[in-house]
């Protein structure tokens, strides 16, 4: 049976945001329990390992320098997203910091692909519209004061960093899926050792807490792997928005795992993206 090339982007662009968020969802529930910068560095390693594997799995060509280089920078982009992702949480309030870096990392790309690829259908279009109502109805909180300006800096600094790593690393993929993601981990892995050792944080952890680690590096590593294989064959702004839902797949493993209440607003967010995706989807 024949699968168009577009069905199988939309398929790789959701599979990233569901392995995403199942990363997000059990390296957060690491983190109650150990360092953020450990879960972190450990988590990067692992995927890192497992991208290797599948890249020799798959018998992968090795690409040039200038592949590598590309997924170096993006791989710099993401840590430096991630740090300013957590600090903004640390300093912030949740409720505003996780739907506005989620909105950043979907438009970043979105204004790329429409530049140099041109513009994509009017439904698509509206279903982009759509896609960041139901991202910012996910993640925010409505109780609360007013937003304060100094909340709004790390979640915009985060979610230009991971709107760069998409950009980067629909450009550093070309025959080859796998390796430049390979050297996305390498950088990334040395930034947090180097944070680490600048920190002089301990890497201990529980044996039944490094298992968790070692699951998020996987779901990580595969959502990255997931999101190459669609901007490959998709656009970049397309598959971009299909993976920043990955704050849905967290959000409904809390529910289902951990017993946490939904708010209206977070049940409301999951209508209007199946919404968005039907209309991304035509």
């Amino acid at each position: 049976m024949y699968v168009s090339p577009e069905s199988l982007a939309f398929t790789y662009g959701l599979s990233s945001a569901i392995t995403w968020g199942a990363g997000d969802f059990t390296g957060g529930f690491t983190t109650k329990r150990n360092s953020v910068f450990s879960v972190i560095l450990v988590s990067q390693f692992v995927g890192g390992m497992f991208l290797v594997l599948l890249a020799l799995c798959f018998g992968e060509l090795v690409p040039g320098f200038s592949r590598f280089l590309l997924g170096g920078l993006a791989g710099f982009s993401g840590v430096l997203g991630l740090a300013a992702l957590y600090t903004g949480l640390a300093r912030g309030r949740m409720g505003i910091v996780a739907p506005l870096s989620a909105v950043v990392t979907a438009v970043l790309p979105v204004v790329v692909a429409l530049l140099t690829e041109g513009l994509p259908t009017t439904l698509q279009l509206v279903g982009f519209g759509t896609a960041f109502i139901a991202i910012w109805f996910l993640c925010y909180s409505f109780s609360g004061p007013e937003v304060r300006r100094g909340e709004l800096y790390f979640p915009i600094l985060a979610g230009l960093g991971f709107g760069l790593f998409f950009i980067l690393i629909d450009r550093a993929i070309g025959e080859s899926v796998l390796w430049p993601l390979v050297g996305a981990r390498v950088v990334s892995v040395g930034l947090m050792s180097l944070v680490i050792l600048i920190k002089r944080q301990s890497l201990s952890s529980t044996k039944g807490q490094m298992g968790f680690m070692i699951l998020a590096g996987i779901f990580d590593a595969s959502g990255n792997a997931f999101f190459a294989l669609a901007t490959k064959l998709g656009r970049l702004d397309i598959s971009a928005v299909l993976s920043s839902f990955y704050p849905a797949a967290t959000i409904l493993l809390a529910w289902l795992l951990l017993k946490e209440k939904l708010q209206w607003t977070q049940w409301f967010g999951v209508a209007v993206a199946l919404i968005s995706l039907g209309l991304i989807a035509v």
